[in-house]
């Protein structure tokens, strides 16, 4: 008896570490006014999606400019070692500095779709290394990756907003300063939930 009641417990203790493990580390949800929230431990942060909002479950495709809602994983760390210091960044991310020949496939019809690449590239791509401040810090979201399926969407990232939270591309985004915080309370392979508005009645 007594060691099927530890068994029983050990097995329960497993069965909560899974469970919670599946736990969203951060969720990005409508909030009112038309705006949208991101939500980590507790703390809430203002956050910009795609300027078509967020797409209900399945619907999102390439070019569409709207945001994938469900769950997803936090991939690797990207930045610029030129604007960024990287003594600032949690070494649980292993950052890898950003190069002006980085860029990511859109080309839903290219082999290398959804992946980075290294320019020059002939295929539509986007281009990594910009002029604004955007992609000063990007962590790739782990969406349509594994496995890539054409036509459904690319380059969906997390990255610096605007100054005036305007709308991505279909990337989820925070300040600079806001992205800094969230990095130091998550890691790799930490979920991101996106949901969809409600539709409307």
């Amino acid at each position: 008896m007594r060691s099927f009641r530890w068994l029983s417990l050990a097995l329960g203790a497993f069965l909560y570490v899974s469970l919670s493990a599946a736990e969203p580390a951060v969720c990005v949800k409508p909030a009112p006014g038309g705006t949208w929230v991101l939500e980590v431990r507790g703390q809430s942060f203002p956050c910009a999606v795609g300027r078509s909002g967020v797409a209900q479950p399945g619907a999102k495709r390439e070019g569409d400019g709207m945001t994938p809602s469900g769950d997803y994983a936090f991939r690797e760390l990207l930045f610029r070692a030129d604007k960024i210091d990287a003594q600032r960044l949690p070494a649980a991310w292993k950052p890898r500095p950003l190069v002006p020949t980085d860029g990511w496939c859109d080309d839903a019809r290219d082999p290398q779709y959804n992946t980075r690449v290294s320019l020059p590239y002939a295929p539509s791509h986007e281009e990594l290394w910009r002029l604004d401040d955007l992609y000063d810090l990007i962590v790739p979201i782990g969406y349509n990756d594994d496995p890539v399926v054409p036509g459904r969407g690319s380059a969906i990232f997390f990255h610096v907003a605007s100054p005036d939270y305007g709308p991505t591309a279909g990337c989820v985004a925070v300040s600079k300063a806001h992205y800094l915080q969230i990095l130091a309370l998550v890691k790799p392979g930490d979920i991101i939930r996106i949901e969809a508005a409600k539709p409307a009645k």
